[in-house]
């Protein structure tokens, strides 16, 4: 019988459709390739000695700064003028809830499943996605990359998660889309669900749980 007793999900690609139809909207605006993106990136992380995505996603670099730094890189990467403001709005204008997986965790948390949400995000961008499914109605706990200034998979995040629902990793059942986030879970303990589609992440879900009454 399953001794879980506490669930930590994942937000984008999750909760939500793939990320990567929200990049490929960006791109489709800005007529910006992800290969010109990935270059810009790589270069600024070799000038700084660390990636900016990583900084922006633990608030140690503003939105502002990110989308300056990266659109003057593209911008002579490129030979022509890049602006990226609005990078935000039309990412998140893509992205859909992903009603099954979040009718799931509603279930979980009416069960008695101790639940939290996880994600590596940007700060700037809470207002964008919070609004986009009942965080407050079903997780007690929300841990956003973009204000504790960690993030997945560094271990410090998942500690902080573990504390904040106080319970150990064993009890606990993590699902997210990113093999090495499931990776560092499984390493502090906890059971993971490589999400890969809805059907697949639910099923694998109810076996990790395996018919299990619901926690005292």
């Amino acid at each position: 019988m399953s001794g879980i007793r506490g669930v930590i999900s994942d937000f984008g690609g999750v909760l939500t459709n793939p990320l990567q139809e929200g990049f490929a909207a960006v791109q489709r605006s800005s007529g910006i390739s992800f290969e010109a993106l990935g270059t810009a990136l790589a270069r600024l992380a070799e000038e700084d000695g660390v990636h900016p995505l990583f900084e922006l996603e633990t608030g140690r670099l503003s939105e502002a700064d990110f989308l300056a730094r990266l659109g003057r890189a593209l911008t002579e990467d490129l030979g022509r003028p890049v602006e990226l403001q609005g990078f935000g709005e039309a990412y998140f204008a893509e992205l859909r809830p992903n009603e099954p997986m979040i009718e799931r965790m509603r279930e979980l948390s009416a069960q008695g499943y101790r639940m939290a949400l996880l994600t590596n995000n940007v700060r700037e961008w809470q207002p964008l996605w919070r609004p986009m499914l009942p965080v407050d109605e079903i997780f007690e706990v929300l841990v956003d990359s973009g204000f504790v200034g960690l993030r997945k998979p560094d271990a410090e995040i998942y500690e902080l998660t573990l504390d904040r629902l106080d319970l150990p990793a064993s009890a606990c059942l993590f699902v997210d889309d990113t093999d090495v986030n499931c990776d560092a879970a499984r390493a502090l303990g906890m059971t993971a669900v490589h999400f890969r589609d809805t059907e697949q992440a639910l099923g694998e879900i109810s076996a990790a749980l395996d018919g299990a009454p619901p926690p005292a």
